[in-house]
């Protein structure tokens, strides 16, 4: 999955300046596309989310991912956020981002495993 150069962050709460947006894609877009790839954005954000108070801002994301309250991050949640994005990706693509972080085989992420995957305690 690609993720275009719209796809700053905004939605993470980062209100990227536009030169950084245009370094980050000149290192990140590897084809010349104006995309990058799903993995290094996640990467990014990572990144960024761990500058802050990384335990706030990573259950303030885990709270945009889960509209309903529920404590875990479905596949419709998943779903939900990749089209605000403007992410066009596939069902097998948004359920391998699910199955690959769900250990413990329910589908779906609890804050807990998220605040895992999130500060790279995996």
């Amino acid at each position: 999955a690609v993720v275009s150069t719209q796809s700053t962050g905004k939605a993470l709460g980062f209100d990227a300046k536009k030169a950084e947006v245009l370094k980050l894609m000149k290192e990140y877009d590897r084809d010349g596309s104006g995309n990058m790839l799903w993995e290094d954005f996640f990467d990014i954000m990572k990144g960024k989310m761990l500058e802050r108070n990384p335990e706030e801002e990573i259950r303030k994301a885990f709270t945009l991912f889960d509209d309903e309250g529920t404590g875990k991050i479905t596949l419709r949640n998943l779903r939900r956020v990749a089209r605000e994005l403007g992410e066009n990706m596939t069902e097998e693509e948004l359920r391998a981002m699910i199955d690959e972080f769900d250990t413990s085989g329910t589908g779906e992420i609890d804050l807990n495993r998220f605040m895992s995957i999130m500060s790279g305690d995996l």
